[in-house]
C-alpha cells in the first residue's frame, strides 16, 4: 500500500496542512491525517474527467499560407 500526501489539503479535524495522506486499499480510497489520526473513505468518481485548464487547451490550428520572398542587391550603402 502506497500512501500519497495531498498538498494543500487541509484536515477537516485538526486543520493542518499537508498532513492529510491517500491511499487505495481494497479497491476503495481512504485519506487520513498523520497528525490527528483522523480517516475517511473517499468515493471513487467513476467516468470524472479532468478538468480543462489553460495549460491543457488544444492547440489552434493555423492554416499556413507558403508567400515567396524576394532578395537583392541594395543600391548603396
Amino acid at each position: 500500500m502506497k500512501k500519497r500526501f495531498i498538498a494543500g489539503a487541509v484536515c477537516p479535524r485538526c486543520a493542518e496542512m499537508d498532513k492529510i495522506v491517500m491511499y487505495e486499499q481494497d479497491g476503495k480510497n481512504f485519506r487520513e491525517c498523520v497528525n490527528c489520526d483522523y480517516e475517511d473513505t473517499l468515493p471513487v468518481a467513476v467516468g470524472a474527467n479532468e478538468i480543462l485548464t489553460r495549460v491543457q487547451e488544444q492547440p489552434v490550428v493555423r492554416e499556413v499560407v507558403e508567400q515567396a520572398i524576394k532578395i537583392f542587391e541594395p543600391d548603396n550603402y
